[in-house]
């Protein structure tokens, strides 16, 4: 089985990827690339409670927990931020709730997302990258839940 790559690995594949564009009307095109290989998301996900609040876009984000990793799907009807939330999903989708609660994601300043995109779409930025550390808050919290409940039951258990 191959070895996980870490977040800062995948941080530093895309900041290289970057490097290899000399103007930002290419890194621009190469983002709605990114974007139009995402997968669409299922229309059943495509709900109100489901959309990142912040973004002037609409944007739907979810998240699946398996195998003690959090795995995200997302669509958005503006070709920049599919590719911005493409390359969140690339570095995020697959990690446990500690590592991505604890991402700094210093690729978005590296490629110099920060600096080039307008004060909107960096708010909107932000409403993603909060919103995936919120689900995998939430993993967290509901897995420790468990864990601890299945501990109780078990000590129970054994002393009856």
């Amino acid at each position: 089985m191959k070895n996980q790559r870490t977040i800062e690995e995948i941080e530093k594949e895309i900041a290289e990827e970057f490097s290899l564009f000399d103007s930002w009307d290419d890194k621009y095109e190469y983002i709605i690339d990114l974007g139009k290989k995402l997968p669409p998301l299922e229309d059943q996900h495509k709900i109100d409670e489901n959309r990142v609040r912040g973004c002037q876009s609409t944007v739907w984000l979810v998240a699946g927990y398996r195998d003690g990793k959090v795995f995200y799907k997302a669509e958005s009807d503006a070709v920049i931020v599919k590719g911005l939330i493409s390359m969140l999903i690339r570095v995020l989708s697959g990690q446990s709730p500690d590592n991505i609660i604890q991402a700094k994601l210093n690729f978005i300043q590296q490629i110099g997302m920060t600096t080039h995109l307008a004060q909107t779409r960096s708010n909107g930025l932000l409403a993603m990258v909060k919103q995936m550390k919120n689900f995998a808050l939430a993993y967290k919290i509901k897995n420790s839940i468990s864990l601890n409940d299945y501990e109780y039951r078990s000590a129970e258990t054994k002393n009856n």
